[in-house]
């Protein structure tokens, strides 16, 4: 199996890395299998390693992440067709043929050689067509037949066919046709490698009759003219699978030509002519056939690597645009609570049962709400959000059901209300625990018989759509206290799911910066390669009270506050870089003396209040819950139980 790398963009685009079982590492130093020069990548800054049958893509902890099909990984089992972000270079990761099941060219290789009576190798350089003027007047000067002339506008016919062509199938068909218009052959054919790979990957063919069937070609002749030398074999004998193969019993091949295709130095293919012994259609194959055929290849050349670049990165960003989509608000993190999380919304998705994400706020309700309307079968329908805290009882039941002209002051016109338009789709309560006790009973009727009137009317209206509700309450105290109906909370729990917060999966951390990092800087244009050790050990160690939400504000923060390529501590808001001032975190003499400051304030104010944590908190100015995380995060606790 053949497993390679491809540089869709950065300072390598174009090139092609395959990968043996030693694997291959990434970054800027030199002794890397794949270097990169780009201050965005580091020095070591990911690998693929072979790994079950497949290969393993490790970060080594780079400073700017490292993304799989636009999310940031750790470690990430690769498959066929992922796409890799590294700095600013994309890289494909692909299968190659073994592995994956391509189609047969359409031109068959025959293992067979052959014997030629006369042989004739040109190479292009050498061409009549491509020396000085003189030489080609001096020649159509003696050209009684007119030859020359019709030649040349034979490569002028060909010249003005590919301007037009806008594919390589399109291409093929009309050079084909031109050329058995200029060449007595009776089948000609385009072969091209995949790539500048030295193996044909496609082929297309055409005979005089219009016919496109497939026919042995010798991979002597092949090999011979990929090498850049062009071919005429006179006489022909085939040797070998050449001669036995089955579409040859019946004719032999005469004679032939063949013509190497390339553009700045990088084979693209070759261009087949033979002649028949069975179908003989004019003169034998001569040089000047050759030398009109060398001209051929090298006219084609410049349109055929355009129309092939443009149907390959077509192709990437068709690809990348799919790997974005089905990736665009995923659930960043392979923490195993995140992964866990990641599953049970792919079981949800499945089914129309209602379902409930809970959470403190800022875990990603949202976002999991969507990945679920996204892999339900609804995906191509709406999905329509609602905030149920932003609006007064009578708006959100409009906003929610709409209302008829008149309804009230200020109707003017009918609307249409959420769960109409999410017909066919899907419907998110956000923040459904701030619900107005009389507005619960009607949302309790609508997801009983998914039926409503618009406020004022009087007509029912049925809609076919899913709810995902969502919710940062304590719903269970809200029934006891009787603020929220019972009956509802079993209608809405079908499928309960609690969403960790970033607290409990510590480990998530570092992605979630970088994705944060790698989306802000994209929006700003403010590149930036990371983040210093000192920044990841400050975000890693504050409690996140705000959730990937708040982590994600902080990133921006960094990023427009400051002025380095790297993200640095005091890049970052002060309640995180508080949270980063332990023993063993180098921050600076600033940050140290700032830090042994807070500690003596602390201390005195606590000794002043007596020991009373809300008197001392008061004192500071502080909320007693800020005063407390500060006292665990400054490791004051033993320290102040001393004092005591």
């Amino acid at each position: 199996m053949q497993t390679t790398l491809t540089v869709l963009s950065g300072p390598l685009a174009g090139r092609l890395f395959p990968l043996g079982p030693e694997g291959i590492s990434v970054g800027r130093l030199v002794d890397n299998g794949l270097q990169v020069s780009d201050p965005a990548v580091s020095r070591r800054h990911c690998a693929l390693e072979p790994e079950e049958g497949g290969f393993l893509l490790r970060d080594l902890g780079s400073r700017r992440g490292t993304f799989v099909n636009g999310q940031p990984v750790q470690e990430r089992l690769l498959e066929n067709g992922d796409l890799i972000a590294v700095g600013d270079t994309l890289l494909l990761f692909q299968l190659r043929p073994g592995s994956t099941p391509r189609a047969e060219p359409r031109v068959l290789l025959a293992d067979g050689d052959f014997i030629a009576r006369t042989t004739i190798q040109l190479t292009p350089q050498d061409s009549l067509w491509t020396r000085p003027g003189k030489d080609l007047a001096a020649r159509a000067g003696a050209d009684a037949s007119g030859r020359i002339a019709r030649d040349f506008q034979t490569l002028l016919r060909i010249a003005t066919a590919l301007q037009s062509a806008r594919s390589t199938a399109g291409l093929a068909r009309a050079l084909l046709e031109l050329i058995l218009s200029a060449i007595p052959g009776d089948r000609a054919a385009l072969l091209l490698t995949d790539r500048g790979a030295p193996e044909i990957a496609d082929a297309f063919a055409l005979d005089r009759r219009g016919g496109t069937d497939s026919f042995p070609v010798s991979r002597t002749v092949v090999r011979q003219t990929l090498d850049g030398t062009a071919l005429l074999a006179g006489d022909v004998l085939l040797s070998g699978d050449l001669a036995s193969a089955e579409s040859l019993e019946a004719s032999c091949v005469r004679a032939l030509l063949a013509a190497p295709i390339a553009h700045l130095g990088r084979s693209l293919g070759l261009l087949y002519v033979d002649a028949l012994t069975q179908e003989p259609s004019g003169p034998p194959l001569d040089q000047e056939h050759l030398e009109i055929l060398t001209a051929l290849g090298g006219i084609t050349a410049g349109a055929l690597a355009g129309v092939r670049q443009m149907e390959w990165l077509d192709e990437e960003n068709r690809r990348l645009a799919e790997g974005l989509s089905a990736n665009a608000g995923g659930m960043v993190g392979e923490s195993p609570r995140i992964r866990e999380i990641q599953r049970l919304l792919r079981r949800a998705a499945a089914s129309d049962s209602t379902v409930l994400l809970r959470g403190e706020s800022g875990t990603g309700k949202e976002v999991a709400a969507r990945i679920v309307h996204q892999e339900s079968p609804r995906a191509g329908r709406p999905f329509v959000a609602i905030n149920c805290a932003t609006l007064s009882e009578n708006l959100l039941e409009s906003e929610l059901f709409g209302h008829e002209k008149g309804a009230f002051t200020g109707a003017v016109a009918r609307k249409t209300g959420k769960a109409e338009a999410a017909d066919g789709g899907t419907l998110f309560l956000d923040e459904v625990g701030e619900l107005p006790l009389p507005l619960q009973a009607k949302l309790l009727r609508f997801l009983q018989e998914r039926e409503f009137e618009r406020v004022g009317g009087t007509r029912p209206i049925r809609v076919n759509v899913r709810v995902v509700a969502a919710t940062n309450r304590d719903l269970e105290k809200a029934i006891r206290e009787g603020t929220f109906r019972e009956d509802l909370f079993y209608r809405l729990s079908v499928i309960p799911l609690h969403l960790p917060s970033l607290r409990e999966r510590r480990e998530d951390v570092p992605l979630l910066a970088s994705h944060f990092a790698a989306l802000t800087s994209q929006r700003l244009g403010r590149p930036v390669a990371g983040f210093t050790p000192e920044a990841r050990a400050c975000l890693q160690s504050y409690d996140w009270p705000g959730n990937v939400r708040e982590l994600a504000n902080a990133v921006e923060r960094a990023i427009v506050m400051g002025e380095g390529d790297l993200v640095r501590p005091e890049d970052l808001p002060e309640t995180v870089l508080e949270a980063g001032a332990l023993p063993g975190i180098g921050l600076g003499r600033y940050h140290e003396t700032l830090h042994e400051t807070k500690k003596r304030l602390i201390r005195a104010a606590v000794i002043e209040a007596g020991g009373n944590m809300t008197r001392a908190a008061d004192l500071l100015g502080l909320q007693p819950t800020y005063l407390h995380r500060l006292i665990n995060k400054l490791d004051l606790r033993d320290d102040l139980r001393d004092d005591g």
